[in-house]
């Protein structure tokens, strides 16, 4: 992988990026070719000028001149078609490279474990995904056949002028060894600079999209002048990144145009002194003509050149951020062959542990059973642990010992993707994308037809609700969901679990800031979903913990007590009857 050092260039990087071209191998060898042809054809136009002038404009000699001009115009005509079928096919590959890229990146993301998203921040992540692929593409269309063309260029321009004068080739090149050892510094310094500034985007788009998202909160704690504050110290390390790469350039570009500058002014006198006092000409006026164009055409390429591997600089440390989430191994290990479909749903937790940091555990020493069709209740103080067993049963995490078994087999017996296909999980924090409420109920899974939401709603209670918005059940509700209230929201998530037809139901209930017309739904909803179905509920309403056929109590990650409502009661001094006392029987009084 490319590092932050001044290195100015990572092959093996490189090498990498360019395997994504392989299925477009035939266009990459039409861009090389158009890059060769761009080379060779640069020499026509100075080489008829060259022509025009000795062999025509001087001896006043203008027969023939009108095919030199019609050749002109030949070589002025390829060079317009050339330059338009490399820039068009170099920016498609570029395109067609970055649209696999994403593809493949998005695709390995999907698949993290929880516990990278839990420590990564969603705008870098963004970044990576959006901005540095972009970038990546400029390193196709502005970049590396660019440099390629350019450098072609220049080899065939110098070997013709070399051919041409030895004696003129020689003076274009005194200033070479300068040029090229400032070129040098000059990609050295941008590496570094570049990198500072993917490192301050990258920092810019997770605070803006942090904040935009906490919106909210930062209103409420009138925080807005601290967050500005904030967000102008980003922002100005941002543009020092920016200014510093300025900097670099206004240094090397009027260099680089003062050299070429120099290099001409010698050619024009060292040629007229060559003929001066000399019976024949050693140089030709048209030459020098030519070798004034050359010259150009040889610096120019050159500061393009450094131009360019700019862009490719950029481009390089952009591929190095994507390729470090590539190479990230953060995937839940899938190497299960039993397919899940239609489970009993008998759950047993063995001396299970788990700690979502290294040598801090959340679970200790977990066990307990759920019968195929019994509705569990989870219950304790926030930390307990009882989100986490949520997590563990359906393997967003890895467990640090023990077993999960399901339906007699290791949770890590059956495909991944096959054993979600039979959990559906309703969370205390309901999260609606920004499409319709039938999208967001069906995931866009073409087997749950409309016809089955609305059936399935009206079996819940929900139909009415939702026939009540605009345009139905093709409401857009926004981003997250904001155009419905907490109870809707609950409401549609319990409708989501209820069409995906699940083997094992689990919820997370959340109603404490829901109004009371939405909490009688909910709760009729959950009767009706977690009937005749294995369930797993955190309850957080006294009627689950009654109809619950086992009540699980956790304090600090252990089961401290465990049985029906009414056994866990008749235990004096107990933990679930003082929690009960204290908490649930205040929601019963009011």
């Amino acid at each position: 992988m490319a590092s932050t050092t001044g290195n100015a260039f990572d092959l093996s990087l490189f090498k990498r990026l360019l395997s994504y071209t392989k299925p477009y191998r035939l266009t990459t060898i039409f861009v090389g070719v158009s890059a060769i042809l761009i080379a060779v054809v640069a020499l026509g136009m100075p080489y008829l000028i060259k022509v025009s002038i000795d062999q025509h404009i001087i001896p006043q000699e203008f027969e023939g001149f009108d095919t030199v001009i019609y050749m002109m115009i030949g070589v002025l005509m390829a060079d317009v078609l050339l330059q338009l079928s490399f820039i068009f096919y170099a920016n498609w590959l570029g395109q067609q490279v970055i649209r696999d890229l994403r593809t493949k990146l998005f695709d390995h993301m999907m698949g993290f474990k929880m516990k990278y998203f839990d420590t990564s921040a969603v705008g870098k992540l963004v970044t990576r995904a959006v901005s540095d692929i972009e970038t990546i593409a400029s390193i196709f269309s502005e970049g590396l056949f660019v440099i390629i063309s350019d450098l072609l260029k220049m080899i065939v321009v110098l070997g013709f002028m070399a051919f041409s004068s030895w004696q003129l080739t020689l003076i274009a090149l005194i200033v070479m060894p300068f040029i090229l050892y400032a070129t040098r510094l000059f990609q050295k310094a941008m590496k570094i600079a570049f990198e500072e500034v993917r490192n301050q985007v990258s920092n810019l788009n997770s605070f803006v999209q942090e904040r935009v998202t906490g919106m909210k909160i930062v209103q409420i704690f009138n925080r807005e002048k601290v967050e500005y504050q904030h967000f102008k110290e980003i922002n100005d390390k941002h543009r020092k990144a920016w200014i510093k790469t300025v900097w670099y350039n206004s240094i090397f570009f009027p260099i680089a145009e003062m050299s070429s500058s120099i290099v001409i002014g010698l050619i024009v006198y060292i040629g007229v002194i060559m003929n001066i006092g000399s019976e024949f000409r050693l140089v030709e006026i048209g030459t020098i003509v030519m070798f004034i164009d050359l010259s150009q055409k040889l610096f120019r390429p050159l500061r393009q050149i450094a131009d360019k591997f700019n862009t490719l600089q950029m481009g390089m440390v952009a591929a190095n951020r994507v390729f470090k989430i590539l190479d990230t191994d953060s995937r839940i290990e899938d190497n299960g062959t039993l397919i899940a479909s239609n489970l009993k749903g008998d759950i047993e937790f063995k001396n299970v542990d788990f700690g979502y940091v290294e040598n801090e555990l959340v679970l200790k020493n977990l066990s307990f059973k759920v019968n195929a069709g019994q509705t569990v209740a989870i219950v304790g103080a926030t930390g307990a642990g009882k989100s986490t067993i949520i997590n563990l049963l359906s393997r967003f995490y890895e467990i640090n010992a023990g077993e999960i078994v399901v339906d007699s087999a290791s949770a890590k017996a059956y495909q991944l993707e096959s054993l979600r296909a039979q959990i559906a999980v309703v969370l205390q924090d309901v999260f609606l994308f920004a499409d319709t409420i039938l999208n967001n109920i069906t995931l866009k899974d073409e087997s749950i037809t409309e016809e089955d939401v609305i059936t399935a709603a009206k079996k819940i209670g929900v139909h009415e609700f939702i026939n009540s918005l605009p345009n139905g059940y093709h409401y857009n509700v926004k981003e997250r969901g904001v155009m419905l209230s907490s109870g809707q929201r609950q409401l549609i998530a319990f409708l989501r679990a209820y069409v995906s037809n699940p083997s094992i139901l689990v919820l997370d209930e959340a109603t404490s800031s829901v109004d009371a017309y939405s909490e009688q739904l909910i709760q009729d909803a959950t009767d009706i979903i977690t009937k005749d179905r294995t369930s797993i509920v955190i309850a957080h309403r006294l009627a689950t913990i009654k109809k619950a056929d086992k009540i699980i109590v956790m304090d600090a990650g252990e089961i401290v007590e465990m049985g029906t409502h009414h056994e866990l009661l008749q235990k004096e001094g107990g933990y679930y009857k003082n929690l009960y006392e204290v908490q649930f029987l205040q929601q019963e009084v009011a």
